[in-house]
């Protein structure tokens, strides 16, 4: 249905959501929302408002009834990270943002690999979303996001870094490849990202927080 469907990083993430814990009256942003999960989650964990957004209108359109008939009033936007809601501050975002290396640039408009595929290195909205969290935190926000570690956790957490946040890995888990990842171990065994024979990866959720 081209609607990213929740999987062991959405749980990786809502548990590290869960520890973190959320600030009393949070402002959330959950970026690439989908089925609408981590935002439902944000919602049920207290968070004042939630805002979702998503490129997807169909994904708009699910996490809508799903939010809805879980009895959650969730603030739905359509619209790219990297281009919009400049002119508004959250306590805390969440991000489970496209990273399976595709060895091509993004997919189109409506193909449902958006949900996914993120360029050669898998980074290609990583980067940019390491580099529009400052200006989407509050002070003191906090960013939680994950990630395989094929796509380079170091380089997440210096990009970060290198914005002005503090920034740490919170969470790992492991987990075998799905349908996707699966039909391209040849290629990423090429590319050296998995060894030989490697049918599974490590998932990171990275915290970074806004200090000043």
């Amino acid at each position: 249905m081209g609607v990213y469907l929740p999987q062991d990083d959405t749980a990786l993430l809502v548990d590290a959501m869960l520890v973190a814990p959320l600030p009393a009256g949070a402002r959330v942003l959950d970026i690439g929302t989908g089925s609408g999960v981590l935002a439902r989650a944000a919602a049920d964990a207290g968070a004042a408002e939630v805002t979702a957004i998503d490129v997807s209108w169909r994904a708009l359109v699910t996490a809508f009834v799903n939010t809805r008939l879980s009895g959650r009033r969730v603030r739905l936007r359509h619209g790219d990270i990297r281009k919009c809601l400049s002119d508004r501050h959250f306590d805390v975002v969440l991000a489970n943002p496209p990273y399976v290396p595709c060895g091509h640039g993004e997919p189109g408009r409506h193909a449902p690999a958006r949900a996914w595929d993120a360029g050669d290195d898998g980074r290609a909205l990583l980067d940019p979303l390491c580099d529009r969290a400052p200006g989407l935190l509050s002070p003191k926000g906090m960013m939680l996001m994950v990630h395989s570690a094929l796509c380079g956790p170091e380089k997440t957490l210096l990009r970060l870094r290198e914005a002005g946040l503090k920034a740490a890995i919170v969470a790992r888990g492991r987990c075998p490849f799905g349908p996707v990842m699966r039909s391209r171990a040849s290629w990423l065994e090429h590319k050296g990202l998995i060894e030989p024979g490697q049918r599974d990866e490590e998932l990171v959720v990275i915290r970074a927080d806004r200090t000043r």
